[in-house]
């Protein structure tokens, strides 16, 4: 199995340093380069060309929205994770519309932290399923910029249903079960999802769903 290979860019250099350690304990994690600042951030990954950046919110010279927003425009297809230090910052529903796949708390346990970095890159969304509902109502409310008005009508019963998982904060494997498909299946769903929307990802997905009522969000 080939190794996930991670950017890590923090300006703490003891967070960094034990998180890297951590990281490479994992046999499936490899920790191609670190960064200290956003700057910094772009130069290493337009050089290592990561899997997965973890990017902290706010450093010197170039904050982590800011380089979110220059690593996507120059390398699309790399996933980016904002770490920080409060999951209320409405600075990170600015980094989920600037291209970031989600949100974790430096609070997390490892485990969950590792389960989440293998989940970004099978597509799914990391952001923790306590405040997945939340965030995706106050993206929702948030974002300006959003599909045509009559673009969910393009959907089928099928897609429809995928999405309403997916303002509950569901993964992919948790998606295949309640609708009794197969992983694959889902992943072909969301990417005809994010076709029609014109959408990036999973995380804008779900708040076109929650703008447009095309689901309802879920309910503790």
């Amino acid at each position: 199995m080939e190794s996930i290979r991670i950017l890590l860019v923090d300006d703490h250099a003891l967070f960094r340093k034990g998180l890297v350690t951590m990281l490479r304990d994992q046999p499936d994690f490899e920790v191609v380069a670190e960064a200290q600042d956003g700057q910094e951030a772009l130069t290493k990954a337009k050089e290592w060309m990561p899997d997965v950046i973890l990017m902290d919110i706010y450093m010197p010279r170039c904050d982590g929205l800011e380089a979110t927003r220059r690593i996507k425009e120059a390398l699309p297809y790399v996933k980016i994770i904002i770490l920080t230090v409060s999951e209320e910052d409405q600075n990170l529903f600015s980094a989920i519309k600037s291209g970031a796949q989600g949100y974790l708390s430096k609070k997390i346990e490892p485990p969950e932290l590792f389960a989440m970095l293998r989940g970004v890159v099978k597509g799914e969304a990391p952001i923790s399923r306590v405040t997945a509902a939340k965030i995706l109502t106050a993206f929702a409310r948030e974002t300006k910029q959003e599909p045509e008005e009559s673009a969910g009508e393009g959907l089928s019963p099928r897609e429809h249903e995928v999405l309403e998982l997916l303002t509950k904060g569901s993964t992919n494997k948790e998606i295949a079960v309640t609708l009794g498909i197969s992983n694959n299946t889902v992943k072909n769903h969301l990417r005809n999802i994010l076709h029609k929307l014109h959408l990036e990802n999973r995380v804008q997905a779900a708040a076109f769903a929650l703008r447009k009522s095309l689901s309802r969000p879920h309910k503790a």
